[in-house]
């Protein structure tokens, strides 16, 4: 049987870096082949111990792929995963603070590689969203998100106006400090925080939901998730507002653009080792529904 071959990437700050060569060093080991993400191996001084990989390929030769750090780390890597060939599933080790996506702790890591060569190990799919700015009729900027595509406004902005429209039809006019586009995988992230709902993973479903609305109506939105939403800000000469995705990249709009977004064409595919629910990680990550 062929090695099982694991591509490693970290957030650059030293706890990951560290937990990173601790994982390779075991994985070496015990018969797997790791690789490093070329960033990632320098920052770590790793480079020549064991073969490094680009981080637009980081998925194409590798059986998974682990990151070490926080769910913003994770959310960077799905970002790789999905424009490189190959159906590598992604895990994450949780360096961070909440981890809700990144399950696996720093005490649980060698276990962890023990279920991944062993092939005790689950799939989850997860859907993910692409969001364009299209200002006249070119595209400005395109962009991938796991967890939500946001119009806000900036740091110098106040309340903003933007009219939603799904499947081409006017849908209603939001008048707030912002709009989320959540997926199911983000309805646990700044949609939880702006009020929205929390939806289970397994529904193909996107969430509308205004961050600080100016009235009482505006409601969070739960569409499904084969539609085309366009949200056009009414953006005033001195006005700032950006759209944003996953909290990880931001772009400044200008007067006209229309933010178009759709599904993504492509899941990520995450790598499970724990035989944990998404209930369980509501009730152990965010406290929902345990008792006071």
């Amino acid at each position: 049987m062929p090695p099982v071959r694991v591509s490693l990437i970290a957030r650059t700050v030293p706890e990951a870096l560290t937990a990173l060569e601790a994982a390779a060093v075991w994985l070496d080991a015990h018969g797997a082949a790791p690789s490093i993400e070329q960033d990632s191996a320098a920052a770590a001084g790793l480079e020549g111990r064991w073969p490094t990989v680009a981080r637009a390929s980081i998925a194409r030769d590798a059986d998974a792929v682990i990151a070490f750090g926080g769910d913003g780390t994770l959310l960077n890597a799905a970002q790789a995963m999905v424009h490189s060939e190959g159906e590598a599933p992604l895990m994450g080790i949780n360096l961070g603070r909440l981890g809700f996506l990144t399950e696996v702790g720093p005490e649980g890591m060698v276990g962890a590689l023990e279920s991944l060569i062993a092939g005790r190990t689950t799939i989850e799919t997860r859907a993910m969203l692409t969001g364009r700015v299209r200002r006249g009729d070119a595209i400005a900027g395109e962009r991938l998100a796991l967890n939500d595509i946001v119009v806000t406004r900036g740091a110098l902005s106040r309340m903003i106006e933007i009219e939603v429209f799904v499947d081409g039809p006017f849908v209603c006019h939001v008048k707030a400090d912002g709009l989320i586009v959540a997926t199911a995988t983000g309805s646990t992230a700044y949609n939880l925080s702006a009020g929205g709902p929390i939806v289970h993973p397994s529904v193909d479903a996107f969430v509308l939901t205004p961050i600080a609305p100016h009235t009482l109506t505006n409601r969070p939105l739960v569409l499904p998730a084969g539609v085309q939403i366009a949200l056009r800000p009414a953006i005033a000469p001195q006005s700032e507002i950006v759209v944003t995705f996953d909290g990880q990249f931001g772009f400044p709009l200008e007067p006209g653009d229309i933010v178009e977004i759709t599904r993504a064409p492509r899941l990520l595919r995450l790598l499970h080792t724990l035989d944990r629910t998404h209930f369980d990680m509501l009730r152990n990550k965010l406290r929902w529904g345990t008792r006071e």
